[in-house]
Order: structure tokens, then sequence, then C-alpha cells
């Protein structure tokens, strides 16, 4: 039995099962009849399941008389993670962008392997995050700031010719159409039955943008009013199809492409939920100790309330400090439902 409340051996063999790097680091199998332990996604071919044991990370593992794989080398997943993290932080701490040698350099790794390992643990390359996060704070300063320029070198940009460059595929729009509300953009809409009841799926040219249950596209024009609002497309119909696959199997999908905008720290909570693995949760105020602002409980919990696209940033993961469920915007039973899906239970 794992030492991990989250984690199942039914869950950890599934992880094994799958080499699901997500598990890697939370994690380690023990196979009796070697002797040696391995993440989740190691190479190697499998053992039986009556040979293996789980243990919560390879120190329990090495504690238990187990010795490491070779292959898969286990010990260096928590040292990648940290590394990762410290690499996350001097990013954003930057008030220039850092270029791979240096950041690979001021964490201990070689240029071409920390490339890798950091996509690997972020899904981007460091520097798509640090374009991402500069229009992150884009997005949120152009709400905020007198003009455009002035949100542009509030980001961080070194000129606006430089935001403009790629700032359509950013943004989803330009930045004057998102001050003025979506002008210009067209979304298009549709609503798919699901087994928890009629969902609306809308989508710009850049991703999707609306993911709400019981709304249709009257309520969809009211928040994007400035938009042009059409039904259905051959693009739209491949989405949804995906987007309804989550709602019946959530946590499968997480490539969906989102076009989905707040402020700084709402986005930063949207993050920190995207993060968590499915089946697991996390309090309003784990969210809020993980973005930086351990006080803000009840924004982080507000946060999670405005997030534009259900169960694709997954606010059903999140509950409150003494472990009951908390709010849910589409009604406490659907929450529930989406946590059971996920193999959580109350």
């Amino acid at each position: 039995m794992t030492k991990d409340q989250h984690i199942s051996d039914e869950r950890a063999w599934a992880a094994f099962e799958a080499r699901d790097r997500a598990y890697d680091g939370r994690v380690v199998g023990a196979v009796t009849t070697t002797g040696i332990y391995c993440k989740p996604s190691c190479p190697a071919r499998r053992p039986k399941r009556e040979h293996v044991l789980f243990y919560p990370d390879a120190a329990a593992a090495r504690a238990a008389g187990y010795r490491a794989c070779l292959r898969c080398k286990p010990d260096e997943v928590g040292r990648d993670r940290l590394a990762v993290a410290e690499a996350v932080a001097l990013i954003e701490a930057a008030e220039e962008p850092l270029g791979l040698d240096e950041l690979a350099a001021r964490v201990g790794y070689a240029p071409h392997h920390f490339h890798r390992l950091f996509k690997r643990a972020t899904g981007v390359t460091p520097a798509a995050y640090a374009r991402g996060l500069r229009a992150r704070r884009a997005a949120a300063a152009l709400t905020e700031e007198e003009t455009v320029t002035e949100a542009i070198y509030e980001a961080g940009y070194s000129a606006p010719s430089r935001f403009y460059e790629t700032a359509n595929a950013r943004l989803g729009m330009t930045p004057s159409a998102w001050k003025r509300g979506g002008a210009g953009v067209t979304i298009r809409w549709t609503v798919a039955p699901t087994s928890l009841g009629p969902l609306l799926i809308a989508a710009t040219d850049k991703g999707i943008c609306r993911v709400a249950f019981d709304e249709d596209s009257l309520q969809l024009a009211r928040r994007f009013p400035a938009a042009e609002i059409v039904q259905g497309g051959a693009a739209l119909e491949s989405l949804a199809e995906r987007v309804v696959a989550e709602v019946e199997t959530p946590g499968r999908d997480a490539d969906l492409p989102l076009d989905v905008q707040g402020t700084a720290f709402q986005e930063a909570v949207w993050q920190a939920l995207r993060a968590i693995p499915a089946g697991e949760t996390r309090s309003y105020g784990q969210l809020a100790a993980e973005i930086g602002h351990p006080r803000a409980v009840r924004a982080a919990g507000t946060a999670c309330g405005a997030n534009h696209v259900a169960v694709l940033i997954p606010c059903h993961r999140a509950q409150r400090t003494d472990g009951s469920m908390g709010g849910y915007a589409y009604g406490i039973d659907r929450k529930r439902v989406l946590r059971r899906r996920e193999g959580v239970e109350e």
C-alpha cells in the first residue's frame, strides 16, 4: 500500500501499466523478485502484478531494501522536478529573458538535456514558457493600463514591436480587440449532449473560450458582446468531441487548445488547477499557497468560480480546507460525479 493518501495501489498499478510520466516522483514500484524499484514511466518490461509493491518515493523503497533501476533512474526524478521548479521561478523573476544556456547552467544541467526535461515536465519549452508568461501579464495589463503601449511595457516587453510580432497567436485576438471585449473575433459554438446534461462549447480560431453546462448562444453573446457569434463548423465539431470525452472520462486530454483570459491572479489559479493530476484534489488554501499568495484563500475560491471552461480547467478538483467539496457553478451533483469518475473518494 502506498503511503500517499491520494494514490491507491490500483491507481499506481494503472500508472505503471500506462507508463504515465505524470506519476513519476509520486510513487515507485518495487519488484520483489528482482529487488529493484522503478518509476512509472520506466520502459522496461512489466513484471506480474503480484510481484510489485508500491512506495511513495525512492527513499521509502531504499529503506525497504530495494535498489534503483539503472534504466529509468528513479532517484533522479526528485532532482529533476526541483530543477524545473527553480527554472520556472528564475523565468518569472527575470527582468530580461534568460537564454537556455544560462538557465540550464543556473540549475546545474546541460542545455540540451534540460530543454527536453523542462518540456516534458511543463508541456512547453523554457522559451515558450517565458513568452506565455509575458503574454498573460500583457492580457492582465490590457484591462488595467490606460493605453495598449503602457500595457505592453508593463508586461515586460522591450518594445511594442516585440509584442505585436506574435500577439494574435498569444491572445487569440489583437491587443486592441481584447481591450474592446473581442471586437472583430469570430466565436463558433455548439451545444453537445453529455451524461451530465447539455454542454455549451465555444471556440475562437485559437482555442476553446467557453465550456459550460446549461448555457446557450444568447448567454454566450452576453459574455462576448463585441464578437461575431456563429453556430457550428467542422473544426469545432472535432473539438467538441474531445471536450465531451473529457466530461465522460476526465483527465485524459490535457492538450485541448484554450483561448481564455483573466486577471493575473485568476490565470495563476487556473494554471495551478490544470497542474492537479486527475484523481487528486487541492484545497483553496493549497492553491493560494502554490501561486505564492497563501493568505488569498477566499480569492482562490473566487478564481475557481470564474473559470470559463468547465472540466478543461478542472475546478471540480478544488475543495474547502476542511475537506468538504465547496461550491461548483454547475451544481454540486455534477462536481461529485466528475470527481467520482476520476477516482476521488468522498
